[in-house]
Order: structure tokens, then sequence, then C-alpha cells
């Protein structure tokens, strides 16, 4: 596997072990690639990650290996990197990394992390996000395609509540997350009721196509609005991410216009380091932006008075919520 190497990471040295530990078999990606993948879209990944709590989604022995989500800080994990405290839905807490400097995310690779999950919040703030994450999720018998056709209309839904422009990204498989810049005022609550509204109207557009159906035996081969990846301690790969596939995919950042001329295929860790050398990060602006989430939350208010559209169902480990139906698989409901 080689001796060690250090690497220059935006000016600090991080020491890499074993660089020649193939990490993904299939194209003979090695430990090394992986980090300098992450030097090459240095800057595009730290905008993602920075000052973020972050969940390391670790594959020490490469993707074929033995996988595990690393929550707590590591123990060694050095000074220079910071942390923040954060709540899990049930009430224990941890500390996380926070990246806010390039040689963090060198440093995670050298411990096999591939994926970096980070929270929709700031470490000066972990109670209000200060982005709406919408993930378009196709569901068996759709696909891609499928995927696109209720990004474009979703662009739409987000600019007539409220002037709101989302950036869109692959997530690294099938599916598109679309990621909103919002002002830190609103609570995971607040954020989640206002994804609910987005998916309910993107539904009522696309009845054919959009789901907003938490239980998979309701969704019929639609793409699946997944609301509740806006809940807290939920988290969405971020951009630039190494996805855990054969083919070293990553997720990555995409103009509107590349929305359905670019595909999935295009983007993985060998590829992507040309791509960002051509043309930067294609999400460099977002930071530059803060939406109202009002609109949207007035939305959610007339579906509820209107309609009798109130809450859906949190996922299984969550407490039960106020105001939230109950949480049971309609098929058993019916045998009830």
């Amino acid at each position: 596997m080689g001796e060690a190497v250090e690497l220059d990471a935006a000016g600090r040295t991080v020491r890499l072990s074993s660089p020649g530990k193939i990490f993904f078999p299939e194209r003979g990606f090695t430990k090394l690639d992986l980090a300098r993948y992450y030097i090459a879209v240095g800057p595009g990944i730290l905008r993602a990650l920075r000052n973020r709590p972050t969940t390391l989604e670790r594959y020490p022995e490469g993707v074929t290996g033995e996988n595990f989500f690393q929550k707590r800080a590591p123990k060694n994990m050095p000074d220079w990197i910071p942390t923040a405290h954060i709540t899990f839905p049930s009430g224990r807490s941890a500390d996380e990394m926070c990246p806010t400097e390039v040689a963090a995310v060198v440093w995670a690779a050298q411990f096999g992390t591939l994926t970096f999950h980070p929270w929709p919040v700031r470490r000066d703030d972990v109670d209000r996000p200060d982005e709406l994450r919408i993930d378009l999720d196709p569901q068996p018998g759709t696909d891609y395609a499928d995927a696109v056709r209720a990004a474009h209309e979703l662009r739409e839904v987000l600019h007539e509540y409220g002037g709101l422009r989302g950036w869109p990204k692959t997530s690294g498989g099938r599916g598109l997350h679309v990621f909103v810049p919002i002002r830190p005022d609103w609570t995971f609550t607040q954020v989640r009721r206002s994804a609910i509204a987005v998916a309910r109207e993107l539904e009522r557009r696309m009845p054919e196509q959009v789901t907003t159906a938490w239980w998979k035996e309701e969704r019929g081969a639609k793409i699946f609005v997944d609301y509740n990846q806006t809940a807290r301690d939920r988290t969405i790969a971020s951009a630039y991410s190494v996805r855990p596939r054969p083919h070293a995919p990553v997720s990555a950042p995409l103009t509107w216009d590349e929305v359905g001329v670019a595909v999935p295929r295009d983007f993985d860790l060998g590829t992507m380091p040309g791509r960002f050398a051509e043309v930067g990060d294609v999400h460099a602006d977002m930071d530059e932006h803060a939406f109202s989430l009002e609109a949207l939350l007035e939305l959610a208010a007339r579906d509820e008075h209107d309609h009798g559209l109130g809450d859906l169902p949190y996922p299984p480990e969550y407490p039960k919520m106020p105001g939230e139906p109950k949480r049971v698989q309609p098929s058993r409901a019916k045998k009830a």
C-alpha cells in the first residue's frame, strides 16, 4: 500500500497512511486518489461544509468493506478542526466536526470517509437551519429522467412562492437534490413544514408523477419528495461528496441549464476534478442569498385550514411529535 505521504491541502500538511490502499476496486481508485480528489475540488466542498456539523460516512477498507456513520467527532481529531454541540431527537447530544478548511476534509478521507453529511445549520446557531433541502427520490419504476421533470416543475413552485431560488445537484445515484439558502429565522419544525408545503404543491401539479406518501406501499412508480430529510438530524450528502458505489460517482452541483442535459454518470472521482478546473464551483454564489419561508408557511397554513392537510409522519426513530398523524403502516392499520 506504500509508505505514508504528506499532502498540501490549501496550505496545511496532512499525513496520509497507506496511500495505495484500493478504495474502489472496479475503477482502481486508491486512498491517495480520494484525497487528491478532495484537494482538487477543495473550494467547492468547503463551501458546502464550512462551519456545518458534519456526519462522516466511513469505509476504512474501501467501498467493498464494512462501513459506518460517525456522528461524534473522532477522539483523534486535530485541535485545529472545530466542533459544534448538537442535540438529536432522542434528547442525546454530541460534538460533531465542523470543517473550516480543506485540510479537514482530507484528514477525514485519511480515515476512509467517502461521503460528508452536513447539517443544514452553522455552528453558531445549531437550532435554526439556513437551508431548505428538497430531495427528489425516484421510486421503483422511475428513473433520473423522471426526477428531472419533477425538478423543473419544482423550480417554478419555488419561484411562485416567495421568489425562492434553488440550486440543483445530482444525488450521486438516480435522484436530484435542490437546496434553497434561507435566513436562519425558523426552527427545524417550521422548515420541515415548508418542505411539506412544497411537496404537496408539486404533487398537486404532477399527481401521476410525484408523491408525498411516507409509506412505500402507497408511493407507486413516482418521484417521492422526501420531506423528512428536513427533520432534525436527517442529512443529505454534500455537494462534491463521493458516493459509495462501485464506479465512484460524486454528488455534482449543476446549473439549471444542465438539469436534463447532464446525467449522473457524467460525474465521478475521475471526471469531476477536470470539470472543476474548467468551470469552478457552479454553486459558489449560494452563500450570497438568504430567502424567506413566509410564503411557504402561509401555503402550509392554507392547506391545513382549507383542505385539512396537517402534519405528515416522522421517521420511526423520532419521538411522537405534536400534531403528527398515526405512525402506522396503512396495511397494518387496516388489519387492526
